[in-house]
């Protein structure tokens, strides 16, 4: 048996360092303010794609959506053992809320490459919606099994997993293809030194452009993208045209959410009493939320 895994990823600011300069004033995301990283629970859904193809043989697929800088992302994602990475970027793209975007990645992934599953991670830290998964199943017509924890089983006809669920959890046999979205629940495997050797060089068509930006010749701009390509160093593009996508329902045209405000809300302690670690102690704070009717 030999499955092909399509895990969905997303490079995010670092929303441990929000600011007030955070926000640009459309109500988008000025990202440039922040650090960016690979999105935490997304790397949960990359290890568990290449857990699977360990125990039950196939290729993983990472894409992401986002701007040329989120290339990055996907040579994390080759250092930790994808096959093939895809970088979906347009400017066009820019400002797209979760249906824009859950739009896009389908056009992608029923346009452009093969899967049996697609894995993403339940949600992203720079929206915390959840919603790009169960849309981009829905946009799909695919079943979807939420809140993943572990797969048990899997056929070239159905998959049970077990999935969280308030107090517990269940387990969950669905036909394929289908979306996983993954919680937290794997502990993400560190880079391998020897793939990181090897794709630190993998480079986009703009990088490469960019790098070879003393070359006025076009065909030798060709040969260096060939000799890329050729050693598996080549990570593929892909516009909104490629993806097939609808100009009216990508980026800001298709994004019926707007961001009002964002702010950083700091708390504040107004009172700090010291209790004395001892019985006495202890009673008379029991005694004074009693009091005021905290405990009762």
């Amino acid at each position: 048996m030999s499955f092909n895994y399509l895990v969905f990823v997303k490079q995010v600011p670092d929303t441990k360092n929000v600011t007030g300069q955070a926000m640009k004033p459309d109500g988008t995301v000025n990202r440039a303010a922040l650090p960016a990283i690979f999105n935490p629970e997304d790397l949960n859904a990359l290890e568990l794609a290449i857990q699977l193809k360990e125990r039950f043989g196939g290729e993983v697929t990472v894409a992401t959506m986002g701007p040329p800088a989120a290339a990055e992302v996907l040579r994390q994602a080759l250092y930790r053992g994808a096959d093939k990475v895809a970088l979906i970027t347009d400017r066009a793209f820019a400002g797209a809320d979760t249906l824009a975007t859950s739009y896009t990645l389908s056009c992608f992934a029923k346009n452009t490459t093969k899967f049996d599953l697609i894995l993403c991670g339940r949600q992203a830290i720079d929206g915390d919606t959840a919603q790009v998964g169960p849309q981009l199943a829905e946009k799909l017509d695919l079943p979807q099994i939420c809140y993943v924890e572990e797969v048990l089983a899997l056929d070239k006809k159905k998959i049970r997993a077990r999935r969280a669920i308030d107090g517990g959890f269940e387990t969950v046999e669905c036909p394929l293809p289908l979306m996983l979205s993954v919680i937290d629940s794997n502990e993400p495997r560190p880079p391998s030194v020897k793939r990181m050797m090897k794709y630190k060089k993998a480079k986009t068509r703009a990088e490469l452009a960019a790098k070879r930006s003393s070359y006025t010749d076009a065909e030798e701009l060709a040969r260096q993208e060939q000799e890329y390509r050729a050693k598996g160093l080549w990570i593929e593009e892909f516009s909104a045209a490629d993806a097939k996508a609808d100009p009216e329902r990508i980026g800001l045209k298709g994004s019926p959410t707007k961001v009002k405000n964002i702010e950083s809300v700091v708390l504040k302690a107004s009172e700090m009493k010291k209790v004395e670690a001892s019985e006495a102690g202890i009673r008379s704070l029991v005694g004074e939320l009693i009091k005021e009717h905290i405990l009762g």
